[in-house]
Parts: structure tokens; sequence; C-alpha cells
């Protein structure tokens, strides 16, 4: 299965608590962490509900 990189680009302070959430449940914590999951539809919905925070590469 294919696996992407996820990038915190834009902090999530001031965001609203659901989003602030989805961030940590990437694992992401301090800007320009990144982490490498699994292309999944649950983790593509979670990029979508913080699209604008993130950055998503994928890894070969």
């Amino acid at each position: 299965m294919a696996q992407i990189k996820i990038t915190l680009t834009k902090s999530p302070i001031g965001r609203i608590p659901s989003q602030r959430k989805t961030v940590v449940a990437l694992g992401l914590g301090k800007l320009n962490s990144s982490v490498i999951k699994e292309d999944n539809p649950a983790v593509r919905g979670m990029i979508t509900a913080v699209s604008h925070l993130v950055t998503v590469e994928e890894v070969k």
C-alpha cells in the first residue's frame, strides 16, 4: 500500500478544537514536523479536515 508524508505547515492555534485534535491524531506536534502514514480513506479524511494546515507528499 502507498504511503504519504504529512507535514504541519501552519499553526493550529486559533483553529476550532476538532481541527486541533485532528492534527494531534495525525501525530503532528510542532510546526514543520512530519509523519509518514499509510494512504487509506481514514487518513485521507483527516487530511481533508485540516488541508489548510498541512502539506502532503507521496513517498515512494
